[in-house]
């Protein structure tokens, strides 16, 4: 069971984020494991992003803290979701079969779909973190860590059995079907419970608003991840990274309100 934990963490940790952290194992059984872990790796990217936010917010005001907290998760994941959003982006965008637009997806460069894409979801998460932060830094903080783990959440449910991979290689085919529906489930009640007692230090109605968020953020990557199979006919490496980034921003939004 440890040995398990140990190689999901490192799975997770591993491949997610930058954090030096060697994965030991590629089987499908790590990879399992791995993208269970997946909401950890998300915590410790926002908890890293609203500390970076701190200073900011004291010395220069919200709007740089909240552009300090986006782009953390975006240095600690090498821009990896990012790049993924802008992908995914084109491929969709491009009205081509699947297998055109998997191939343009694969390119090195980024089209005016994935420039949009990246412009419209940057401008929204900088908006949603810099009303958190007007606030105070405690609901900023809140905000960022609660939309990193949902971010993940949505790659643990997407990674769940009955969704294919649309390439028979790359990370999105060696995480594909490999979590178990009930595991996803629990996994996300979970972080929806966590979420809402992170939320709960700032007030009753903060601690809804933020179970509310991870929701919100699972059913944004939920349409994304049905037209992507509908489109691609199933998952790979860049629509993990869209995945997380709409999730992340479909949180950030709902956390601003009120």
């Amino acid at each position: 069971m440890f040995r398990s934990v140990s190689d999901g963490l490192r799975f997770a940790f591993g491949t997610l984020t930058v954090f030096p952290v060697r994965v030991t194992r590629w089987d499908r059984a790590a990879a399992r494991a791995g993208m269970v872990c997946a909401p950890l790796a998300g915590l410790a990217v926002g908890a890293c992003a609203a500390v970076v936010g701190a200073p900011l917010l004291l010395g220069a005001g919200p709007l740089l803290a909240a552009v300090a907290t986006v782009a953390v998760p975006a240095v600690l994941t090498r821009g990896l979701h990012l790049d993924g959003l802008a992908d995914t982006a084109d491929g969709l965008g491009s009205g081509k079969p699947a297998g055109d637009a998997l191939r343009i997806m694969k390119q090195s460069d980024i089209g005016p779909f994935g420039v949009l894409a990246l412009v419209l979801v940057l401008l929204a998460q900088v908006a949603a973190l810099a009303r958190a932060y007007e606030d105070s830094w405690a609901r900023g903080a809140v905000a960022a860590v609660v939309s990193a783990a949902a971010a993940r959440l949505a790659l643990t449910l997407a990674a769940r059995t009955g969704v294919p991979a649309a390439r028979p290689e790359g990370l999105g085919a060696a995480v594909a079907g490999t979590v178990p529906v009930r595991a996803a489930l629990a996994v996300a009640a979970a972080v929806t419970a966590l979420a809402a007692a992170a939320g709960a230090l700032l007030g009753p109605s903060a601690a809804a608003r933020a179970a509310l968020a991870v929701l919100c953020a699972l059913a944004g990557a939920e349409l994304l991840l049905r037209h992507c199979r509908r489109r691609l006919g199933g998952v790979t490496g860049d629509v993990f990274g869209g995945l997380a980034e709409t999730a992340a921003t479909a949180a950030l939004v709902v956390l601003a309100l009120g």
